[in-house]
């Protein structure tokens, strides 16, 4: 049988995660212009290479040109006009970008290309968005909240955390207003605010981080306004890391992405929060899911790439075999309402040893 062609446009940690899961069961090749990692890559996994600047667009659509599927893992500055070149391509795609323009603004395109473009399919956004939309289709949602952070054990670098995603991404959360929804209307708050402490507990052990105000909801607010009326978004850090980042942002002290750049081999996680509270059938029910996720050492795959690579892997498998196909925009949560999809995307999950597990309260 033919396997069909996927593109992965990035070979950074989360798209390196990417095109070695797909290259199981599909031809892969990581387009990038870092000569290094594409070796590193093709060296462990059956990943086909092409050096390519993803800055230059041209570039871009001679890449994918032969694509069934394209997935764009490039950086968020870079996420937008490169998706646009890939719609405009006519070529499906799931992208993980996570850029700060509207996706939306190129539903129109999509829908006149015919093609099935599904957005902010990593961990979070990823993986609240599909529950939203999967219990928003059942049940009369009334509070959604989530909590996210990808941490180093032992507490390294700057204000004791080093980035587990593309650093300037991390320092945009820093930086842009963050929005939340309470009682049906639209907030907006300076990042790191509202900051409280949260317990967890991880094998045993007492963790205490904490969660402060970022721009985390992106398009939920779109396609759940009028149905869930509470939602909010925090990222999690060490004590303490709010005050030094605030320091830097009041001083003007310099700052740049290799300040904060981690090995490949040090040891970290990645942990998350749902709430979700609701009514069904006249029942309240409140529950929430836990995610806490390590590094892969002998894959050399971080937490944080592996819970963002393998729910994006999953989407694309969706799209792929044709359980998911949809005209235009598709931000996760229509993806986690359409039959079967998020049975489908959790279950890969499980077998890549990501596992979300379900607490009832009521």
């Amino acid at each position: 049988m033919v396997r069909k062609k996927v593109v992965v446009l990035g070979a950074g940690r989360v798209g390196k995660a990417i095109a070695a899961d797909l290259s199981e069961d599909f031809e892969v090749t990581s387009a990038d212009i870092n000569r290094d990692a594409l070796a590193l890559l093709s060296s462990r996994y059956r990943v086909n290479t092409r050096i390519t600047d993803l800055g230059n667009l041209e570039a871009v659509g001679d890449a994918i040109r032969d694509a069934d599927l394209v997935v764009c893992a490039v950086p968020g500055h870079m996420g937008f006009n490169t998706l646009k070149t890939i719609i405009e391509s006519g070529k499906d795609v799931v992208d993980i970008s996570f850029f700060a323009e509207d996706a939306f603004d190129l539903d129109e395109l999509a829908q006149r290309n015919n093609i099935t473009a599904a957005v902010d399919c990593g961990v979070a956004p990823g993986i609240p968005d599909f529950l939203a939309g999967y219990f928003a289709a059942q049940m009369q949602i009334k509070d959604f909240e989530f909590m996210v952070g990808g941490l180093h054990f032992g507490r390294t670098g700057p204000a004791q955390y080093l980035p587990t995603f593309s650093p300037s991404d991390v320092w945009e959360e820093y930086t842009r207003p963050a929005r939340y929804v309470r009682d049906g209307k639209l907030i907006t708050m300076p990042a790191l605010s509202e900051p409280e402490l949260v317990e967890f507990e991880i094998g045993g052990h007492r963790l205490v981080l904490e969660a402060f105000n970022t721009d985390g909801l992106r398009s939920l607010i779109r396609t759940m306004d009028g149905r869930i009326p509470n939602m909010k978004e925090k990222t999690l850090r060490y004590p303490g890391h709010i005050a030094y980042i605030r320091e830097l942002q009041e001083t003007g002290k310099p700052w740049t992405p290799d300040t904060w750049k981690p090995g490949d081999d040090e040891d970290e996680f990645t942990i998350m929060r749902i709430h979700i509270h609701g009514f069904e059938s006249g029942l309240e029910k409140k529950f929430s899911y836990t995610l806490f996720a390590g590094y892969d050492k002998e894959a050399g795959i971080s937490s944080m790439a592996r819970s963002t690579g393998f729910s994006c892997a999953g989407v694309a498998r969706c799209v792929l075999d044709g359980t998911y196909k949809h005209a235009g925009i598709s931000p996760p949560s229509a993806i986690g309402a359409a039959p079967g999809c998020l049975e489908r995307i959790f279950a890969h999950l499980r077998e890549r040893k990501i596992v979300l597990e379900r607490h009832d309260e009521v």
